[in-house]
Protein backbone atom coordinates (compact mmCIF):
# COMPACT_ATOMS: atom_id res chain seq x y z
CA UNK A 1 0.00 0.00 0.00
CA UNK A 2 1.63 3.31 -1.20
CA UNK A 3 -0.39 6.65 0.07
CA UNK A 4 0.79 9.84 -1.35
CA UNK A 5 -0.94 13.28 -0.98
CA UNK A 6 -1.07 16.72 -3.06
CA UNK A 7 -2.43 19.51 -0.90
CA UNK A 8 -3.77 22.45 -1.56
CA UNK A 9 -3.24 23.88 2.27
CA UNK A 10 -7.15 25.58 2.91
CA UNK A 11 -6.36 24.66 7.18
CA UNK A 12 -2.64 25.62 8.75
CA UNK A 13 0.44 26.92 7.79
CA UNK A 14 2.57 25.34 4.64
CA UNK A 15 5.49 24.03 6.73
CA UNK A 16 6.79 20.16 6.94
CA UNK A 17 4.86 19.65 10.19
CA UNK A 18 1.49 19.81 8.15
CA UNK A 19 2.42 17.54 4.77
CA UNK A 20 0.56 14.69 4.63
CA UNK A 21 0.17 11.74 4.78
CA UNK A 22 0.51 11.46 9.00
CA UNK A 23 2.24 8.30 10.62
CA UNK A 24 2.01 6.89 13.71
CA UNK A 25 2.61 3.87 15.62
CA UNK A 26 -0.45 1.40 17.18
CA UNK A 27 0.32 -1.80 18.03
CA UNK A 28 3.51 -2.14 16.69
CA UNK A 29 3.07 -1.09 12.87
CA UNK A 30 3.05 2.29 11.28
CA UNK A 31 -0.55 3.69 10.28
CA UNK A 32 -0.76 6.27 7.24
CA UNK A 33 -3.15 8.69 6.81
CA UNK A 34 -4.52 11.40 4.42
CA UNK A 35 -7.32 13.43 4.14
CA UNK A 36 -9.01 16.13 1.82
CA UNK A 37 -11.46 18.35 3.06
CA UNK A 38 -11.97 20.51 5.85
CA UNK A 39 -13.62 20.32 9.50
CA UNK A 40 -15.52 23.16 11.00
CA UNK A 41 -15.08 23.30 14.89
CA UNK A 42 -13.09 20.29 15.66
CA UNK A 43 -11.28 20.25 18.19
CA UNK A 44 -10.76 17.03 19.35
CA UNK A 45 -9.43 15.70 23.16
CA UNK A 46 -5.49 15.47 22.86
CA UNK A 47 -5.40 11.49 24.57
CA UNK A 48 -1.72 9.33 23.93
CA UNK A 49 -1.66 10.66 20.13
CA UNK A 50 -1.62 14.59 19.80
CA UNK A 51 -1.54 16.87 16.38
CA UNK A 52 2.53 18.30 15.81
CA UNK A 53 1.48 20.56 12.85
CA UNK A 54 -1.92 22.41 13.11
CA UNK A 55 -3.97 21.27 10.80
CA UNK A 56 -7.67 19.59 11.40
CA UNK A 57 -6.41 16.71 9.37
CA UNK A 58 -3.56 15.84 11.77
CA UNK A 59 -5.89 16.12 14.41
CA UNK A 60 -8.71 14.06 12.34
CA UNK A 61 -6.02 11.37 12.81
CA UNK A 62 -4.66 11.48 15.74
CA UNK A 63 -8.60 11.43 17.21
CA UNK A 64 -8.89 8.48 15.12
CA UNK A 65 -6.08 6.47 16.52
CA UNK A 66 -6.88 7.79 19.81
CA UNK A 67 -10.34 6.28 19.32
CA UNK A 68 -9.02 3.23 17.91
CA UNK A 69 -6.15 2.62 21.02
CA UNK A 70 -8.80 2.56 23.60
CA UNK A 71 -11.40 0.43 22.43
CA UNK A 72 -8.36 -1.71 21.14
CA UNK A 73 -5.45 -1.66 23.69
CA UNK A 74 -3.75 -5.11 22.12
CA UNK A 75 -3.74 -5.71 18.24
CA UNK A 76 -6.64 -7.05 16.85
CA UNK A 77 -7.50 -8.19 13.04
CA UNK A 78 -8.88 -4.71 11.15
CA UNK A 79 -12.27 -6.15 10.74
CA UNK A 80 -12.78 -5.89 14.44
CA UNK A 81 -11.73 -2.40 14.38
CA UNK A 82 -13.81 -1.56 11.57
CA UNK A 83 -17.36 -0.80 12.92
CA UNK A 84 -15.18 2.18 15.02
CA UNK A 85 -13.54 3.86 11.82
CA UNK A 86 -16.52 3.92 10.07
CA UNK A 87 -18.46 5.51 13.05
CA UNK A 88 -15.56 7.98 13.85
CA UNK A 89 -15.49 8.79 9.66
CA UNK A 90 -19.27 9.59 9.92
CA UNK A 91 -18.77 11.38 12.71
CA UNK A 92 -16.06 13.58 11.21
CA UNK A 93 -17.92 14.05 8.13
CA UNK A 94 -21.24 15.62 10.07
CA UNK A 95 -18.34 18.47 10.64
CA UNK A 96 -17.60 19.11 7.26
CA UNK A 97 -15.88 17.07 4.22
CA UNK A 98 -14.34 13.83 5.38
CA UNK A 99 -12.64 12.16 2.66
CA UNK A 100 -9.89 10.06 3.76
CA UNK A 101 -7.49 7.14 3.31
CA UNK A 102 -5.81 4.99 6.22
CA UNK A 103 -3.70 2.15 6.02
CA UNK A 104 -1.14 -0.44 8.52
CA UNK A 105 1.05 -1.31 5.37
CA UNK A 106 -0.96 -4.19 4.57
CA UNK A 107 -4.87 -2.96 4.39
CA UNK A 108 -6.03 0.10 3.50
CA UNK A 109 -9.29 1.87 4.49
CA UNK A 110 -11.20 4.44 2.44
CA UNK A 111 -13.99 6.80 3.39
CA UNK A 112 -15.65 9.31 1.23
CA UNK A 113 -17.36 11.86 2.80
CA UNK A 114 -18.24 13.70 -0.87
CA UNK A 115 -15.62 12.34 -3.81
CA UNK A 116 -13.54 9.79 -3.88
CA UNK A 117 -12.89 7.34 -7.20
CA UNK A 118 -11.19 4.15 -7.63
CA UNK A 119 -9.97 1.88 -10.76
CA UNK A 120 -8.94 -1.55 -10.63
CA UNK A 121 -6.15 -2.74 -12.81
CA UNK A 122 -5.44 -6.43 -13.84
CA UNK A 123 -3.37 -8.24 -16.34
CA UNK A 124 -3.41 -7.78 -18.86
CA UNK A 125 -2.11 -4.16 -18.43
CA UNK A 126 -2.48 -1.85 -20.89
CA UNK A 127 -1.17 2.55 -21.04
CA UNK A 128 -3.00 4.66 -19.16
CA UNK A 129 -3.18 7.90 -19.95
CA UNK A 130 -2.86 11.41 -17.16
CA UNK A 131 -5.85 13.74 -17.85
CA UNK A 132 -4.10 16.91 -16.78
CA UNK A 133 -0.52 16.32 -18.27
CA UNK A 134 0.54 14.37 -21.80
CA UNK A 135 2.01 11.58 -19.52
CA UNK A 136 0.97 8.00 -20.20
CA UNK A 137 1.66 5.20 -17.98
CA UNK A 138 2.70 2.05 -19.20
CA UNK A 139 1.59 -0.59 -16.44
CA UNK A 140 2.55 -3.75 -18.44
CA UNK A 141 6.07 -2.35 -17.91
CA UNK A 142 5.36 -1.85 -13.94
CA UNK A 143 3.94 -4.88 -13.25
CA UNK A 144 3.91 -8.62 -13.01
CA UNK A 145 1.03 -10.78 -14.60
CA UNK A 146 -0.18 -11.81 -11.03
CA UNK A 147 -0.58 -7.92 -10.04
CA UNK A 148 -3.71 -6.23 -8.46
CA UNK A 149 -3.25 -2.17 -9.08
CA UNK A 150 -5.53 -0.44 -7.18
CA UNK A 151 -5.84 3.41 -7.41
CA UNK A 152 -7.80 5.53 -5.01
CA UNK A 153 -8.21 9.11 -5.80
CA UNK A 154 -10.30 12.31 -5.08
CA UNK A 155 -10.93 12.66 -8.63
CA UNK A 156 -10.08 10.46 -11.60
CA UNK A 157 -6.72 10.81 -12.55
CA UNK A 158 -6.69 8.88 -16.30
CA UNK A 159 -9.34 9.82 -18.96
CA UNK A 160 -8.82 6.53 -20.84
CA UNK A 161 -10.33 4.37 -18.23
CA UNK A 162 -13.66 4.06 -16.40
CA UNK A 163 -13.42 4.73 -12.92
CA UNK A 164 -15.81 3.67 -10.26
CA UNK A 165 -16.91 6.71 -8.21
CA UNK A 166 -17.81 6.39 -4.73
CA UNK A 167 -21.31 7.66 -3.20
CA UNK A 168 -21.03 9.86 -0.38
CA UNK A 169 -20.36 7.95 2.89
CA UNK A 170 -19.16 4.92 0.85
CA UNK A 171 -16.09 3.25 2.73
CA UNK A 172 -14.09 0.15 1.55
CA UNK A 173 -11.43 -2.12 3.13
CA UNK A 174 -8.72 -3.03 0.44
CA UNK A 175 -5.96 -5.55 0.57
CA UNK A 176 -3.53 -6.54 -1.68
CA UNK A 177 -5.49 -4.38 -4.35
CA UNK A 178 -8.61 -6.33 -3.78
CA UNK A 179 -11.32 -4.76 -2.04
CA UNK A 180 -12.58 -6.76 0.77
CA UNK A 181 -15.53 -4.79 2.17
CA UNK A 182 -17.30 -2.02 1.11
CA UNK A 183 -20.82 -0.05 2.52
CA UNK A 184 -22.48 2.67 2.96
CA UNK A 185 -23.58 5.00 6.05
CA UNK A 186 -26.57 7.31 6.43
Amino acid sequence: VVIGHIRQANVGKVCLSNTHPFVRELWGRNWCFAHNGQLADFNPRATFYRPVGDTDSEAAFCDLLNRVREAFPEPVEIEQVLPDLIAACSEYRSKGVFNCLLSDGDWLFCYCSTKLAQITRRAPFGPARLKDVDVIVDFQAETTPNDVVTVIATEPLTDNENWTRYAPGQWSLWRRGECVSQGVTE
